[in-house]
């Protein structure tokens, strides 16, 4: 049976309590399900509510499928009868129920709930749409989330997934450091209210008090945490001299501070209590379901909570000296956990243990379910290639891992409404397409050739996005008719041969040191191709922009880009052709060279092949609603097996 949400003039709500309504019309479309799921046959299309209060219990359904629901005077015990569900015989199999007043779910357990897949059902605008059978109080727990904080994908994730979840019926709350730098930055927590609430936690030898910051915005709770160690010139990890020392205490306070948030927070009115989902996202977060088994079960506290611990890079693992292990607030039985012990050649002397503590690996070994962002990357992280000393503890528990495809931000990144680009255009017109090509080539001082293939590069300068095998394909590569736009920064090595080669090729290649949203939509927009040779990526989200804005993505067939990007071949479906782009493989300099030339050669004597690759990009459902829907299937499983108990 389906719950109900209220639409008003203000937006979506779920009917949770009626203790203010006497009379009223309202229009209702289907949240979630509730009990009987296998005995539901057809979907309710007209979903007008009539309620009023009466002495008696009894229920009127009306040919044309609304529903009159009177004679409510108690509704304590219960929640409210709406109307019976009866098979082909007329025997009653059901009833639609509304949770009584004081629920501060749609569902107050998971138990109530069915437990099978997600069932479609009509909007008010008679738009299909899959909805939520069972909600969640859902936690995040990131040392970033975007507009506030951001360096890379975590960012975009947990700025965009929690709103996708609490827009589908979920509760949601994001707990992320409060990071004042002293600069225009610090705009970006203008909106968040002190709650007035310090919670002391204990670790690093002694109370460390810690408080709260909250704002409200679209549908999510927002919670900073806030402590001075956050405000400090630099990013979330470190600044122009290198990683911050005291990371680890850092990112241990936000762990403790996620742990107490749920319980003392009275967000909305309410806390988020005891039976929460805690998703944790990377090692600076992976302290939280060791937590959860070593200081609060024990205890009968978030007895009924799971962990899902989300890997959107491996090679990042918190591994500090063995010695820190007391700094952490654990008990000292704990250690096995996230001890950690380094291969003989990775010793620094002769004399080194190489015993460590290993914050990522705790997590492994103590949530409930492991995501990674891609599915490619949830097998490789399971090889002695990409499970950087992790591989067979992951391989272990192989059975509770699974890769969720990162979606994307369809508002911000559609060619049809970008505010940052010279000319809108849409999989129905490509026509803007070549000006924003002209438009870029202007800007950045190239001569305008709307003919000549250009091709794209954004990404951070390290190796492990293959500039490397860029620096060494370029003099080679501009021997023949094509333009070079890179933008980025990272190692100052890279960053001066892009200087270098600006010098050299002016007519030919740019090089854009530093990171310029407005210069990111404009290379996506404006570039026929764009190359992203990474040595591992999990997800990668450049390729998925490139895609909707149909221009061509050039991959190493590695994690996330080769679960993205699928191979054109132009001899399929008859000749028509199909896929997106070009993978290659292995990597190397001439295998990345052999893609990009034929890419190059069917832009300029396949037009017909060329648009069919843009428009099947442009229309690849790359969205976070499609990604939620995996995530609430993940959801579902974490509570089929009781919780990680020591």
């Amino acid at each position: 049976m389906e719950s109900l949400c209220i639409v008003g003039n203000g937006g979506v709500s779920p009917c949770q309590s009626f203790t203010r309504l006497e009379t009223t019309n309202v229009s209702l479309r289907p949240r979630a399900q509730l009990g009987f799921g296998c005995f539901v046959r057809e979907r309710c299309k007209d979903g007008n509510l009539v309620i009023a209060r009466s002495g008696r219990s009894e229920v009127g359904n009306s040919k044309d499928g609304k529903f009159a629901v009177e004679n409510e005077k108690e509704r304590k015990g219960g929640g409210l009868i709406l109307g019976p569900e009866r098979d082909a015989s007329g025997s009653v199999i059901g009833f639609n129920l509304i949770p009584p007043p004081g629920d501060g779910e749609v569902l107050k357990s998971h138990k109530d709930a069915t437990t099978g897949g997600t069932e479609e059902a009509e909007d008010i605008e008679g738009v299909e749409k899959v909805q939520t059978r069972v909600t969640h109080s859902i936690v995040f727990v990131t040392s970033e989330a975007a507009p506030y904080s951001k360096t890379g994908g975590l960012g975009d994730v947990c700025g965009s997934l929690p709103i996708v979840l609490a827009a589908r019926g979920h509760r949601v709350m994001v707990v992320s450091p409060r990071y004042l730098h002293g600069g225009q930055a610090d705009k970006n927590y203008a909106g968040a209210s002190d709650l007035d609430c310090h919670v002391k936690v204990y670790c690093f030898g002694g109370e460390q008090e810690v408080a709260f910051f909250h704002e409200y915005r679209e549908g999510v709770d927002w919670v900073f945490v806030d402590h001075p160690s956050y405000h400090r010139p630099g990013n979330p990890y470190g600044d122009s001299h290198g990683a911050f020392g005291d990371n680890q205490f850092r990112f241990t306070l936000l762990c403790h501070a996620a742990c107490e948030a749920p319980l003392v927070l009275p967000l909305g009115g309410y806390t988020y209590g005891e039976k929460c989902l805690f998703l944790v996202n990377d090692w600076h977060a992976g302290l939280v379901p060791v937590l959860l088994g070593s200081k609060y079960r024990p205890y009968g506290v978030y007895k009924d909570a799971r962990t899902i611990l989300v890997i959107h890079n491996l090679a990042h693992q918190g591994v500090e000296p063995a010695a820190t292990y007391t700094n952490l607030g654990l008990a000292s039985e704990w250690y096995g956990a996230l001890g950690w012990v380094f291969p003989t050649w990775a010793r620094t002397h002769a004399l080194d243990t190489g015993e460590a503590v290993n914050v990522l690996k705790g997590a492994i070994v103590t949530v409930d379910r492991i995501l990674t962002v891609s599915k490619g990357y949830a097998w490789e992280i399971t090889t002695v290639e990409g499970g950087y000393g992790l591989h067979e503890l992951l391989s272990s528990r192989r059975s509770v891992l699974n890769g969720i495809t990162n979606g994307i931000d369809i508002c911000e990144w559609n060619p049809s409404s970008d505010k940052h680009i010279a000319s809108n255009y849409s999989v129905d017109d490509l026509s803007g397409k070549v000006q924003c090509k002209i438009a870029l080539q202007k800007e950045l001082g190239l001569p305008i050739k709307p003919d000549c293939p250009l091709i794209g590069f954004i990404g951070r300068l390290d190796y492990q996005k293959g500039i490397d095998l860029i620096r060494w394909a370029i003099p080679e590569l501009l021997e023949d008719d094509v333009q070079f736009v890179m933008l980025g920064s990272g190692d100052p090595l890279y960053e001066e041969w892009m200087r270098a080669t600006e010098s050299t090729y002016r007519d030919k290649f740019r090089g854009w040191v530093g990171f310029n949203i407005p210069i990111s939509h404009k290379i996506t927009a404006g570039a026929d191709i764009l190359l992203m040779p990474s040595r591992f990526e999990p997800c990668g989200l450049n390729q998925l922009y490139a895609m909707r804005y149909g221009t061509v993505p050039v991959v190493h067939g590695t994690g996330g880009l080769r679960d993205t990007v699928q191979a054109f071949d132009p001899y399929s479906k008859g000749g028509l052709g199909e896929g997106t782009g070009w993978i290659f493989s292995p990597l190397s300099k001439e295998s990345m060279l052999a893609a990009l030339r034929v890419a190059i050669m069917t832009y300029r004597d396949h037009k017909s092949s060329w648009e069919g690759i843009m428009k099947r990009g442009m229309e690849k459902d790359s969205t976070w609603e499609n990604a939620a829907v995996q995530y609430e299937q993940v959801f579902e499983w974490a509570f089929i097996d009781p919780p990680y108990i020591k």
